[in-house]
């Protein structure tokens, strides 16, 4: 029930050199999608020209009131075309980028398969699991959108059009708490009537039963009651 596999689409316009460039440079990461990476710092330096061997450590968070601090290494590069790594931290696992070019759009796969190891994901997955799968899909949306921005800030040739271009969707603030409170009380409640409906099916199954002490006292009851 920890385990979680993503596979998110996105389609921007641009070239795979473009895409791979800004998704190449974690240390930017906090400046082009806020909403998500709160922080990042490298911790290893890359190996290759390519950016195999790179370690950094991250601090993110998405619309739930939680945050996760992970680190991930880059264990391929294929320049433009697509990049590996491989995550540890509050959850384990691998992530590949793939980018490939149709006509003026560049079309994006990113694969994650993680475990979750923050005790708060795995104590919770078995009652929360959609919320925190909603949590990742908001997080990726809010990456496809702040990565057209960046691509257009990029691309600005004087400072007024860099200025024309609006920043990235930040951080939210209390939004989550509610969200999450409403999610875990409708759980809860469905949770109590499967509860209530199954002692039910157990008193009816157990009345039922000739030999069952509880079916004897409920006879001898109504033989009672018709003396």
């Amino acid at each position: 029930m920890t385990d979680y596999h993503f596979v998110t689409s996105w389609r921007v316009q641009g070239t795979c050199g473009e895409v791979a460039d800004v998704l190449g440079d974690p240390l930017r990461l906090a400046v082009w999608w806020p909403s998500v990476y709160l922080n990042v710092e490298e911790i290893e330096a890359a190996k290759t020209d390519s950016g195999v061997g790179r370690r950094v450590r991250l601090l993110t968070k998405g619309w739930l009131p939680y945050t996760l601090q992970w680190d991930f290494v880059v264990l391929d590069s294929q320049y433009p075309h697509s990049s590996t790594i491989a995550a540890t931290g509050d959850f384990e696992g691998t992530g590949i980028w793939t980018f490939r070019q149709d006509r003026d759009h560049v079309d994006i796969t990113y694969d994650w398969s993680i475990r979750a190891t923050k005790p708060l994901l795995r104590n919770l997955s078995f009652l929360l699991r959609p919320v925190f799968e909603a949590n990742h899909r908001w997080a990726m949306a809010q990456g496809e959108e702040s990565l057209v921005l960046e691509l257009a800030r990029r691309r600005a040739i004087s400072d007024a059009q860099r200025r024309a271009v609006p920043p990235p969707p930040g951080p939210t603030t209390l939004a989550g708490v509610a969200l999450l409170g409403a999610a875990a009380a409708g759980v809860g409640g469905i949770a109590y009537l499967i509860y209530r409906a199954r002692r039910r099916r157990a008193r009816v199954r157990l009345e039922s039963d000739p030999t069952s002490p509880r079916a004897s006292s409920s006879t001898s009851a109504r033989a009672a009651s018709r003396r």
